[in-house]
């Protein structure tokens, strides 16, 4: 088989004209022009004006809000925020019966959204900063606020024996033993039929929206019938449910040490059955201890159905 060989030059040397080099000349002169004129644009625009919005609250007609959009954070993401459940939930929070404009005392300034945070199509926590003023003082009280909505959980006793979940618990550090529970879609959405689902994706069984019991509906409707676990710095709200039932000790066994959850989002969940006597003891979830205690009272006061 015959083989090509090709022979290259070591250096090939081409004497340019006159005419090129005259062209080269004014290419580079007009080329460091193009570049000046570029960092000059650039230097002018390196700060562009923040997007912002107005919201007029009827409890303060003429001092509309401004929601500003901080560094970094997309138009999208700003028009979703804006439009998002979460905020105007919070807005509506503020001018409520117990909201905090409702006396007049505190004017609403200035909302920074500092952080947007998608579950698919939908916003799932936000992060934002508000700057409400004393009128009477001028001082601006503590702002910051991580919104995530509400959310539901149940307490399940089957006879004497509680079903918990085991959970990652990144902010934490930690493993966490709580009480099946789930975020609802909106502020729209369903608490019974979202704890009614969740017990079936984190423990694996299935109850009659029927037989719930909402044990945050004994609280005085002052409260909104919900609990918050930490209002210093997150608006999440819990509606607390109960289940009563029984079950043969092989449904028991079969559900200790159970792995559940939606692997696809990353849940990895362990069922722990616990005895109910001893569950207040070896959990620091603010859902369980708050259930128990008002389950206990409940019970106490004679509120709960016959049934139960």
């Amino acid at each position: 088989m015959s083989q090509l060989i090709l022979t290259i030059p070591k250096r090939l040397v081409v004497s340019p004209s006159l005419t090129l080099l005259r062209a080269i000349h004014t290419h580079r002169i007009a080329s460091t022009r193009t570049r000046r004129t570029l960092c000059s644009n650039m230097s002018s625009n390196s700060s562009p004006s923040p997007l912002t919005h107005s919201i007029v609250l009827p409890c303060q007609l003429s001092q509309p809000v401004h929601v500003v959009a901080a560094p970094g954070l997309s138009e999208a993401e700003f028009r979703s925020a804006v439009e998002s459940s979460l905020l105007n939930q919070w807005l509506k929070n503020l001018q409520g019966q117990t909201g905090i404009l409702a006396s007049g005392d505190m004017l609403l300034k200035q909302v920074l959204i500092q952080g947007v945070d998608m579950f698919a199509k939908r916003i799932g926590f936000l992060k934002f900063k508000a700057d409400i003023f004393n009128k009477e003082t001028g001082k601006k009280v503590p702002g910051i606020v991580f919104a995530r909505g509400p959310a539901v959980a149940v307490l399940i006793l089957l006879d004497s024996e509680v079903p918990c979940v085991s959970k990652v618990r990144v902010p934490t550090g930690r493993l966490i033993l709580e009480l099946p529970a789930g975020m609802l879609d909106d502020d729209k959405g369903n608490f019974v039929g979202t704890a009614v689902r969740e017990v079936e994706e984190e423990i694996g069984i299935n109850l009659n929206v029927e037989d719930m019991v909402d044990l945050t509906a004994f609280l005085d409707p002052s409260t909104g019938g919900r609990v918050f676990p930490s209002p210093g710095g997150c608006d999440e709200e819990i509606g607390l449910l109960l289940y009563k039932g029984s079950v043969g000790k092989e449904v028991i066994m079969q559900l200790q040490g159970k792995e559940t959850g939606l692997r696809e989002h990353g849940e990895l969940i362990k069922v722990c059955v616990v005895p109910y006597r001893k569950l207040w003891r070896i959990t620091p979830d603010a859902k369980v201890l708050t259930a128990i205690a008002l389950y206990e009272m409940a019970q106490r006061e004679g509120l709960l159905p016959v049934k139960i």
